[in-house]
């Protein structure tokens, strides 16, 4: 009997990443050498087990810190640009395995294909941008007030720095926070997913290669798997200045409570309940496109995605038929095939947490347009596939106000000018990304201006979903307000100095102060 794992090759996908599995996608077979538990890891797209690892214990932790606060030693001293080419080479060989590696993000994580290999160039576009920036990580100089003094500022690493991935982005996301950890002098502890470890396993293994080839301390970059208990540890560890969260707000507030508790810093990329308005202007079938993607790509399980529609009630119908019409053409299925656009959800306590969203919204009041329902049957024997949403509602409705990470897309209709639907969106308690469909200037420059949108992401003629390299990504309010990615993003990564030099026989003080001996 043919399996989708043999039939779209994930046996020798694996192998290419180091990843050994027993009797194709039912293995029993162990990754690592720690003590600890089991953790076995499923795959969403035909509920087989691909292969198991072993928990990190409290002593594998400690070794792995001082492993890591040991490599940091010698790293840090490494001149940015030689640590650029460690990262440049880390890229290459990502390009070596982006097919493999794409494979694995699919089916252990249910994306489809193509969104997989996507994820996989979004590591390789990062440590581009990393080796640019690896010679231009600059500070300021600045004028004294004292005659014969320099002052200016400068950045050096921070340390170790603690990274908590989740399971959506199981290996872009690392990639976000390491190349920049990296090129900036810091060593890297992670704990990817526990719905998604051998992600980590396979981005481990090839980041070691990297590492042996230059003859460096393997500690740079360190892997700890585990549930809940292991990001504890690292969130509570004052050797670590910088804990690095993606998830849910949940426990993102638990994290910065920790974190703060013992003055460290913390970078939270937390829930998003994004929207995108219509307004009159706008291009219907960019619209479609747009919203069609944005909710129901990655199954509705991306930071980022479309949550909510906001259309103007003068082309609300037009643009319901428009979607309602889009919905009936999607193709739901193993994403390992490219002729689906939708996969399955991560578990089977996503489609509880999915058919919930749907009852709520209707005891609420909403209207249900496209149904949903969980698949059964050939070809969605995991019990993860679930049919997209589409459901009228309204702003204030409880459900509506919460992130459901599932396919659900909520329609809620404004009146009026512009300003009423940017108060609909900003009125709930995320604040990730937005968007508006409009060839109206001014409503485009009204939604991006300083009493537009209070998201950290604001597009104009484009979805809500998706972000490129070059530009911070992150989001206020309880999205968390933390930056990764491009632009000056870098710098949470270092600790600032300020220094001042005097170059003369006298010692004046600031302010013209007196103090004469």
């Amino acid at each position: 009997m043919t399996t989708i794992a043999s039939q779209f090759g994930m046996k020798e996908a694996l192998e290419k990443l180091g990843i050994k599995t027993i009797n194709e996608g039912t293995s029993t077979g162990v990754n690592n050498f720690s003590s600890g538990e089991i953790l076995e890891s499923y795959s969403p797209v035909d509920g087989k087990l691909i292969a198991s690892v072993k928990m990190t214990t409290a002593e594998d932790y400690e070794k792995t810190i001082q492993t890591a606060a040991e490599a940091f030693k010698k790293f840090r001293l490494i001149p940015a640009p030689q640590r650029g080419e460690i990262v440049r080479q880390f890229g290459e060989k990502l390009r070596e395995n982006k097919q493999a590696l794409g494979k694995l993000v699919s089916y252990e994580m249910g994306k489809s294909l193509q969104e997989g290999f996507g994820e996989v160039q979004e590591m390789i576009d990062i440590c581009d941008f990393a080796v640019g920036l690896s010679r231009q990580l600059h500070g300021l100089t600045m004028h004294s007030e004292r005659p014969g003094h320099r002052m200016y500022e400068q950045y050096h690493p921070l340390g170790i720095v603690g990274i908590i991935s989740a399971f959506n982005f199981p290996v872009a996301v690392w990639s976000w926070n390491t190349a920049l950890a990296w090129i900036s002098g810091d060593v890297c502890v992670w704990k990817p997913s526990e719905k998604t470890p051998l992600c980590g396993i396979a981005c481990q293994n090839i980041i070691a290669q990297v590492i042996k080839e230059n003859n460096l301390p393997e500690g740079i970059s360190c892997l700890i798997n585990g549930d809940y208990k292991i990001g504890e540890m690292l969130t509570a560890d004052t050797r670590i200045p910088l804990i690095s969260a993606t998830g849910s707000t949940r426990m993102g507030k638990i994290v910065a409570q920790t974190v703060a508790g013992r003055l460290g810093k913390s970078l939270l990329e937390l829930g998003g309940n994004n929207a995108i308005i219509v307004t009159p202007d706008a291009d219907i079938k960019m619209t479609v496109i747009g919203a069609v993607f944005g909710a129901v790509g990655t199954a509705g399980q991306r930071c980022t995605s479309t949550r909510r529609l906001i259309i103007h009630e003068s082309i609300y119908d037009k643009v319901k038929d428009a979607l309602v019409a889009a919905y009936r053409q999607l193709r739901i299925g193993n994403p390992l095939d490219e002729n689906n656009h939708v996969g399955p959800l991560i578990d089977t306590h996503a489609v509880e947490m999915y058919a919930a969203a749907l009852n709520k919204v209707v005891a609420q009041g909403g209207k249900i347009l496209v149904e949903g329902g969980v698949l059964s049957g050939e070809g969605y024997e995991s019990g993860c596939y679930v049919k997209p949403a589409i459901a009228e509602a309204e702003n204030s409705f409880e459900i509506v106000q919460h992130e459901t990470f599932a396919p659900v897309l909520y329609l809620l209709k404004y009146s009026g000018e512009v300003e009423n639907a940017i108060e609909i969106q900003n009125g709930v308690a995320q604040g990730l990304s937005s968007a508006i469909m409009t060839n109206n200037l001014r409503e485009a420059e009204r939604f991006l201006s300083a009493t537009g949108s209070d998201c950290g992401i604001a597009n104009v003629n484009i979805g809500t979903s998706g972000a490129e390299i070059g530009g911070a990504f992150g989001g206020e309010k309880e999205t968390g307000g933390g930056r990764e990615s491009g632009s000056d993003a870098w710098k949470i990564y270092m600790r600032r100095q300020t220094n001042t030099i005097n170059y003369t026989t006298n010692l004046p003080l600031a302010q013209g102060i007196k103090f004469d001996l």
